[in-house]
């Protein structure tokens, strides 16, 4: 009995742990061809996070699409492995994997001034609401 409690704690452990692991994946995946997608502004250096801080004034709401699909679906792929994964409390472990990318979003606020009202929306929208709805699909199964 202690053996197989064992067992499922260490399965959701993994559980979190790979929803993180893609979640991020596929985020920078998508931050990466972002540029071949919605070209940047002339003029803007996406080169670090400085010199993008610098540029930020030049994007146009487009240029804030591809950054929140990036938000969203890594978030929403990460809570998805992971409720699929957990053996027990799949929600909760979705919803930990939102809150894991939450708390990436309020430190890339913090470290990017970017447009408020993209921060605003890409906070509300992009990481708990998609965690939850990954949870949802998962735990209709």
């Amino acid at each position: 009995m202690e053996n197989n409690k064992t067992q499922i704690i260490l399965r959701n452990l993994g559980a979190i742990v790979l929803g993180t692991i893609i979640g991020a994946a596929i985020n920078g995946g998508i931050i990466m061809i972002s540029g071949s997608v919605i070209p940047p502004p002339e003029g803007a250096d996406m080169s670090n996070t400085e010199a993008l801080a610098k540029s930020i004034h030049l994007f146009e709401p487009k240029h804030y699409l591809m950054p929140f699909l990036a938000h969203a679906l890594g978030t929403f792929a990460g809570a998805l492995v992971a409720a699929l994964i957990a053996v027990t409390f799949k929600m909760r472990h979705a919803l930990i994997i939102g809150v894991v990318f939450l708390f990436g979003g309020i430190s890339m606020v913090m470290q990017l001034p970017s447009a408020m009202w993209f921060n605003v929306l890409d906070l509300i929208a992009a990481y708990l609401p998609m965690a939850f709805i990954a949870g949802k699909i998962a735990t209709k199964k």
